[in-house]
């Protein structure tokens, strides 16, 4: 796959066009759903609208009536605003703890910025959302897209702000970062584990939930779609609990959380397609969300 491919989801009446987040290819998996009333599932960074229209029209929509975002944060979310002023009748979707940070994004930008430090410079600066363009969602609701109805179900392991949607009419499941990071369909799942909200036990609740549901295929936020299995699940539970047992041995060996974390950041094994500088930053990034969890277990 290369920055801009689109791509058909076997089955089903759904692609993604990848728009190439952090300039890794794959990273950034953005969904266009043809249905009735078509959707966009995380439109991504903001930096790659682009990159979405052409997808739109790739796909012969021409009139885009939802933005669904699984949460708020940038990699994610930070295209909102720039898709709902290319489509002025669109509707905002997002949890109702992120309404207010789609409105008002100064916060978000903030926090991000302090979590990511030089990675920065891969994001853009996201466009306020009229509130009254923002519909707020809470686990249990549904969304009506005219052919199907999608489900709404809150897994705030992650992040407290953040749902999974399953689209039951093709069986798809859109995960965000609650299913975990499986880089370049290797097969191998990764764990997100980002300040300042990561929770493990959350994290693990919300993995069985998904499982639970046990769809045809998982729409991972990066990197494209998968079939599913509930096993899927339970080798990410594993993955999360052994890294942050892992985290916990080196910080009481180390007693500097600073050096934990270039600990992490200097032996990661190299992960393909991300390359040495994202796999270094991705583990500075869960380093801290997992040394911030164990603080706030104390």
């Amino acid at each position: 796959m290369a920055i801009g491919d689109l791509t058909a989801v076997d089955g089903t009446d759904l692609y993604y066009v990848d728009v190439g987040a952090y300039d890794v290819c794959g990273y950034g998996s953005v969904y266009v759903l043809d249905a009735d009333r078509p959707a966009v599932v995380d439109p991504g960074l903001g930096t790659n609208v682009d990159l979405v229209l052409d997808a739109l029209d790739a796909v012969g929509i021409d009139a885009l009536d939802a933005i669904l975002t699984t949460h708020i944060h940038l990699d994610h979310a930070g295209g909102a605003g720039y898709l709902a002023a290319e489509f002025p009748d669109a509707t905002v979707y997002t949890h109702e703890l992120g309404v207010r940070h789609l409105v008002d994004p100064d916060r978000l930008v903030a926090g991000t910025k302090a979590a990511v430090g030089s990675q920065w410079q891969y994001y853009v600066d996201p466009k306020p959302i009229p509130e009254e363009r923002i519909e707020s969602l809470a686990g249990g609701d549904e969304i009506d897209l005219g052919d199907r109805t999608v489900d709404v179900i809150h897994a705030p392991g992650h992040a407290p702000h953040q749902v999974v949607f399953h689209d039951r009419t093709d069986d798809v499941l859109f995960s965000g970062d609650a299913g975990g990071i499986r880089p370049g369909k290797s097969g191998d799942l990764f764990p997100t584990s980002p300040p300042v909200n990561f929770d493990l036990e959350g994290c693990i609740a919300d993995a069985e939930t998904i499982a639970d549901r046990n769809p045809e295929r998982i729409c991972f936020g990066h990197f494209g779609d998968a079939a599913f299995t509930p096993e899927l699940m339970d080798e990410y539970e594993r993955i999360l609990t052994d890294w942050v047992a892992q985290v916990r041995e080196k910080r009481a060996e180390l007693g500097d959380d600073e050096a934990v974390i270039e600990h992490f950041a200097e032996t990661a094994d190299l992960v393909e397609p991300w390359g040495e500088r994202k796999t270094r930053a991705e583990n500075r990034l869960n380093v801290k969300g997992v040394l911030g969890y164990l603080d706030s277990q104390e």
